[in-house]
């Protein structure tokens, strides 16, 4: 039975249709399995039934579900789901540890070659295209750079890029800018030149099985919705309150969908319904920016439609 693919017990979510999974391309027991897709598509469910049907061993591609802070209000796959199948790379991260696409990669590495076939699922689309088109051996940022960007604003950092560096990124995305200034900054040369001597891919896109969840927009923003009203009922309030000590808005695990607005709410600066409702916009605008980019970066994946 499919179900269950976002997050603690959300049993009474409205999941892809079976049929939806009927348009598969052929999944060989040899290939790995690269799944992607916007937020609250039904990755994960897909995952799940992939590696129970067919074997193989589910990896976390999505950015925010590294952090062992969080597990509802990233919709990180429930203890339930994960006994069902082997799960790498979920919450395995602390709070305030440095990650990046270089450390997910690095830890993705061993899995090519393990015993059991990777399921690769999430919405980073930065994590699959450096596994399937490689990805430059940048140095690390020194703190006082990084602490120098985080003061920042954006517009300061997009008009020191150069133009195809800029051409290049997501240009409302503020992670992407800064990192982009920090290589930058650090290193002298701009990001588009350390990208241009890219080392070969670990995992070429021929040799796996590339699935993109190519969700309408309709569809998916009644789904976002519902989902965080799921979310706050499985304790997603509750995870956020247990971080209000620790907190720290210039964390990237603290910038995870959700956290800030309900952060508010707990210090008393909104309502919950405000909360919810800029959440539930945040969380829109990201499907919009990650639709968009799938489908200009992804033109080779086999694309499914979640609502047929």
């Amino acid at each position: 039975m499919i179900g269950q693919g976002f997050g603690q017990d959300f049993h009474s979510f409205g999941y892809p249709p079976m049929a939806a999974f009927d348009h598969l391309p052929e999944i060989r027991p040899d290939r790995p399995v690269l799944i992607a897709g916007p937020t609250a598509s039904g990755k994960s469910a897909l995952a799940l039934r992939i590696a129970r049907d067919r074997g193989g061993v589910i990896v976390n591609a999505d950015a925010s579900q590294v952090y062992d802070c969080w597990r509802v209000v990233t919709a990180r796959p429930s203890p339930q789901e994960e006994a069902q199948a082997p799960h790498q790379l979920y919450g395995h991260v602390a709070f305030d540890a440095p990650y990046s696409a270089g450390h997910w990669l690095r830890e993705v590495t061993p899995l090519l070659e393990g015993p059991e076939r990777p399921i690769i699922v999430g919405g980073t689309g930065l994590y699959f295209m450096a596994l399937t088109e490689g990805m430059a051996d940048i140095p690390p940022t020194p703190p006082e750079i990084r602490a120098r960007a985080d003061e920042m604003p954006l517009e300061d950092m997009l008009a020191q890029l150069d133009a195809r560096t800029a051409a290049r990124i997501d240009r409302r995305n503020r992670a992407r800018v800064q990192r982009a200034w920090e290589v930058q900054a650090a290193t002298g040369r701009p990001l588009a030149d350390w990208q241009d001597a890219t080392p070969p891919p670990l995992l070429p896109l021929e040799r796996a099985v590339p699935i993109l969840f190519d969700a309408p927009k309709d569809w998916l923003l009644d789904r976002i919705a519902r989902r965080f009203d799921l979310m706050l009922e499985q304790g997603a309030l509750d995870e956020v309150a247990a971080m209000r000590d620790r907190y720290d808005p210039a964390l990237p695990s603290c910038k995870a969908i959700g956290v800030p607005e309900l952060m508010a709410h707990l210090r008393g600066e909104i309502t919950l319904d405000e909360a919810r409702a800029r959440a539930t916009i945040a969380t829109r605008q990201f499907a919009k920016r990650q639709r968009t980019w799938f489908r200009a970066r992804m033109k080779d994946w086999h694309r499914i439609r979640p609502d047929q």
